[in-house]
Order: structure tokens, then sequence, then C-alpha cells
């Protein structure tokens, strides 16, 4: 079994979440180390990678991380 760890993923979604605020939407992912969410497109290719038989057939109980840590700031 292998995982993707990921961050926060801007999405059409993150616009229309009722529970938040325009003002902590404008906040969404600034505490990464990257300093913004990532976009879909950016992760994508983790997931076709563990997904491939080509590419990671050989590959066990690992997790990628993507933006996994975050800044204290």
């Amino acid at each position: 079994m292998n995982a993707v760890a990921r961050g926060p993923v801007w999405t059409p979604l993150n616009i229309v979440d009722r529970g938040q605020s325009a003002k902590k939407a404008a906040k969404f992912g600034q505490k990464t180390l990257f300093g913004r969410p990532a976009q879909p497109d950016e992760i994508a290719p983790a997931y076709v990678f563990l997904d491939s038989d080509a590419d990671s057939s050989f590959i066990t109980g690992i997790v990628l991380q993507e933006m996994g840590k975050t800044t204290n700031g």
C-alpha cells in the first residue's frame, strides 16, 4: 500500500465553501513551505506514478510527501 501526503490544494470548491470567510480563503495554504496552496495539476503526477505498473510496480509501503510540511509562521 502506498499513499500521497498532500498539503492544501486549491480547487473551485474552495470558493463555495460555506464555512469559510473570504478572509480565511485568501490565506488558504499560506503556511506551506511554498506560501500557497498547490494546484491539482501539480500534485496529480504523484498519483499517476503510484498507479503506473511501469513506474512503481516494485514500490510498496511509501508515503510521497507533497507540501506535507508547514511553516511555523
